[in-house]
């Protein structure tokens, strides 16, 4: 029997698209281009995994287009209104990075609070020779603030227990099923964390929620962490943040306008910055790819989706 035919909408790592490639027969473009596919794929492909961008452009160029599987949890990047208005299904991989962005969390945190990064460009530098590197604030015990409590929310606050960190949380609506402290505003919470962790999803709703005020809020001996979106903080008013002691120091995973780093964000001591790596570990990766061939396994037998977006 042949293989059902899937084109694959942007790259990953050989072994990565060859999982899919033992299942299915892939075609393949680099980036949402419609300019790129083979005219004759276009008109019969019904099934596209999303490893970038999915604009109604793309979707627009695929008329026979059933099922787009968006290769991560977060899909502001899928234009979902488009794909809603031909009746497409979505879907995401929700869940399968969870754990691994929750280590980033932390890992972030501890590298910004404690100057693990600055400590070892100090040794390596031979300063430590001339003199004792300054102290550095704790973060078991303190306050962390999480804006967001969804799982991958409610995964950091687990982690952050076992620091001893007394945790609260900011979100859409509070949450019944959770007994942590609820502020109703987010300068609120900023004010009431030593420590800020941005776990909500990207999109416009969320766009620049964390500005100049929330930052003022979060105050000079505040850090803050990025795991979820870059267009959740606005970047510039963090930069003049960091600059100018609004806050002590960030940790950042990801970047609003990545992967280019502003250059005044690149020279600063008090952030650090990851190439957006939360979920990109191995294990993820191998994980999302079963979950989105099961969800296309799903799809070519006829059966609902495993896990179609909430919208």
């Amino acid at each position: 029997m042949d293989k059902p035919e899937v084109l694959m909408v942007g790259s990953g790592p050989d072994w990565y698209v060859e999982r899919y490639a033992r299942v299915f027969r892939l075609h393949r473009v680099p980036k949402a281009d419609p300019a790129a596919l083979d005219p004759a794929v276009a008109q019969r492909v019904r099934a596209v995994i999303a490893a970038a961008p999915m604009p109604a452009t793309m979707i627009a160029a695929l008329p026979a287009l059933k099922i787009i599987c968006n290769a991560g949890a977060g899909y502001e990047k899928v234009d979902v209104a488009a794909a809603r208005a031909r009746g497409i299904i979505v879907t995401n991989t929700p869940g399968v990075t969870d754990g691994c962005v929750a280590d980033m969390a932390m890992g972030l945190l501890l590298a910004a609070a404690r100057h693990i990064v600055r400590g070892d460009r100090y040794a390596r530098s031979g300063a430590w020779s001339k003199a004792a590197y300054p102290l550095v604030p704790r973060v078991f015990g303190k306050r962390m603030g999480i804006l967001g409590l969804g799982n991958i929310g409610l995964t950091i606050a687990r982690r952050a227990a076992a620091f001893d960190m007394k945790v609260s949380y900011h979100s859409r609506r509070q949450r019944a099923d959770v007994a942590l402290p609820y502020h109703p505003t987010l300068p609120a919470l900023a004010a009431a964390s030593d420590y800020l962790i941005v776990a909500c999803p990207g999109g416009d709703a969320t766009r620049h929620i964390v500005d100049a005020a929330v930052l003022k809020a979060l105050g000079p001996k505040g850090y803050v962490v990025n795991i979820s979106r870059g267009s959740v903080i606005d970047e510039e008013a963090l930069i003049a943040a960091l600059e100018n002691g609004t806050i002590a120091g960030a940790g950042l995973d990801v970047l609003e306008h990545e992967p280019a780093v502003p250059p005044r964000l690149a020279a600063l001591d008090n952030v650090v910055i990851m190439p957006h790596r939360g979920g990109g570990t191995i294990e993820t990766w191998e994980e999302v790819t079963d979950l989105i061939n099961a969800n296309l396994n799903a799809f070519f037998a006829g059966k609902p989706a495993l896990t179609p977006i909430p919208e």
